[in-house]
């Protein structure tokens, strides 16, 4: 059944038109809200967000020689973004359905370039972590509006195309960028890779201005679930912070359990207080819809699959082949390559046949990838891990287009923005449990060979202090060598290592894999979004 909804076309400062315009007026009509200059606009915005998920791991290393970090402050670049970026998802996506999806993305836009000028400016780590807050917070203002245009601009026999093509960016952004950071350090400087966003953000906001129109549904929200927005925040935060943190307390700490207890008490409030509420921030019939429940699942499975394995990868090609980073971001490129191939493919395959069979077979795809990545040695050639790689961007593109559609498509057009913050939301949960589950199975599998593959090689004994701290190092594939060790048992402890974390590598990759198989059937319960075609904005294509 097809949900009618009727689409304010205007922008602040819009006008509808009286009569048909000519001349001017007319192409101005026609450059703005076209749905192809909307998806190049919104494009460009996401690319920023995606890109500074990854392209800050290569940066790290020179940040903390800069600013004299610790290690545990560089690793809050990363996790401060990504926790900003999950709680303020959903909220964020609330926003865009209020008050329109063209003013969110273009603040968000704003924001985000800001942010990123004032961390090249920084000069101390403390600063370098608050602005990467702030980049997550406005980056979560841009995900969701950005899928919210979309699905308001596209008829619904384009919607699928349109997706394939964001889905195409996020993940050519998301797996380029190693290789665009691995260039900028190298070449430029650790602050380059911050700065290179603010002509970005130039170029998004001005094409912003220009071509973005607003479609605000009639029925859209006019209120605010302030305590709903609270508890759901809460919930969020005490969830992604133990995954954070797991790998630092151990999984059987009472902290991790603590903060997991309470984020399951938030959600259970927050749930409770959705049936009471007027006008809920997220209503929880949305969720009676088994295709859209089955979308946020697939999502999340995805990502634990995607962004745990690829979490080893890096590692692998790094610190047990020796590559440099520009040379592991390069290995990568068949990934990459086969993304940004698939994902408008698999748009054409989604609107033909629907989505559950492109979505299953993506699955078992990335499934039979993360298999052949867990059989993986030292010295596995450039071919067979281009194979795997290829297979497994193969696999994953039709499923981030698939199953952003089925979730957005699913949900009615006046909660479009909480739609995709709710994808946007699934997959950084996803990839912070792929992170933190994936490591504590590879963290257990090193823990349990080391001593035993150090005997083996008839090295010297270690103390339990000294076991622990090379178990640190192994994991990561580092040779756990002191200065001054002869090259002959440097030689064992390298092979040790190496040995060693491949094998945790290769049960994390097998775990991944279950996961992916576990995906394929929840794939089946998908189907075309019914409301898909609420987002019809009448322009022409």
């Amino acid at each position: 059944m097809t949900s009618q909804t009727t689409i304010d076309t205007t922008g602040p400062g819009d006008k509808a038109p009286a009569a048909t315009p000519s001349g001017p007026a007319a192409e101005a009509a026609g450059l703005r809200g076209h749905p192809w200059l909307t998806l190049i606009t919104v494009a460009v915005g996401v690319m920023m967000v995606a890109l500074d998920g990854t392209i800050v791991a290569i940066a790290n290393p020179a940040i903390q020689k800069d600013l004299g970090a610790t290690f545990a402050q560089v690793q809050w670049i990363t996790n401060g973004y990504f926790l900003a970026l999950a709680v303020s998802l959903i909220t964020a996506g609330k926003l865009g359905d209020r008050f329109g999806h063209r003013q969110t993305f273009l603040i968000g836009v704003v924001g985000f370039a800001a942010a990123s000028g004032a961390i090249g400016l920084s000069d101390s780590i403390a600063l370098v972590v608050t602005f990467r807050v702030f980049q997550g917070l406005f980056g979560a203002l841009l995900m969701p509006a950005a899928l919210g245009l979309l699905r308001a601009t596209f008829p619904a026999e384009k919607l699928n195309m349109a997706i394939g093509i964001w889905g195409m960016v996020i993940g050519a952004s998301t797996a380029g960028g190693p290789i665009l950071g691995g260039v900028l350090v190298e070449h430029v400087s650790w602050q380059s890779v911050f700065f290179i966003n603010v002509p970005v953000g130039v170029v998004a906001l001005v094409l912003g201005a220009l071509i973005l129109l607003d479609h605000r549904a009639e029925n859209a929200p006019r209120s605010f679930d302030l305590l709903g927005i609270a508890l759901l925040s809460g919930a969020m935060f005490c969830l992604v912070w133990a995954l954070i943190k797991a790998p630092t307390w151990g999984w059987g700490d009472g902290l991790t359990w603590a903060f997991i207890g309470g984020s399951a008490v938030l959600f259970g409030a927050f749930a409770f207080w959705e049936t009471k509420v007027a006008e809920p921030l997220i209503p929880l019939a949305l969720f009676r819809s088994v295709p859209l429940s089955a979308g946020v699942v697939l999502m999340v499975l995805m990502a634990i699959a995607f962004m745990g394995g690829l979490f080893f990868v890096t590692f692998y090609l790094q610190n047990v082949h020796g590559m440099s980073p520009i040379d592991a971001g390069l290995h990568l490129l068949p990934l990459t390559g086969m993304m940004i191939v698939g994902s408008p493919l698999a748009g054409l395959a989604i609107t033909k046949l629907g989505p559950r069979i492109p979505l299953a077979g993506g699955m078992a795809a990335t499934a039979i990838a993360m298999y052949g990545m867990s059989t993986l040695e030292t010295d596995t050639g450039s071919g067979i891990m281009s194979l795997w790689f290829a297979l497994l961007g193969f696999g994953l593109a039709p499923v981030m287009v698939g199953a952003t559609e089925v979730i957005v498509g699913n949900a009615p057009m006046e909660l479009s923005g909480v739609a995709g913050g709710l994808q946007q939301a699934a997959m950084q949960i996803g990839g912070s449990l792929g992170t933190a589950v994936l490591g504590a199975v590879m963290a257990s599998k090193v823990d349990s060979d080391l001593a035993g593959n150090w005997k083996a090689a008839g090295l010297p004994p270690l103390a339990p202090a000294q076991l622990d701290q090379a178990a640190e190092a192994v994991q990561v594939g580092v040779a756990p060598v002191a200065p001054g060790t002869p090259a002959a048992i440097v030689a064992k402890i390298t092979d040790v290592a190496h040995d060693t974390f491949i094998s945790g590598m290769s049960l994390a990759s097998l775990v991944a894999a279950g996961v992916a198989v576990v995906a394929v059937f929840v794939a089946f319960l998908t189907k075309r979004g019914e409301n898909a075609e609420a987002g019809m904005g009448g322009a022409h294509i």
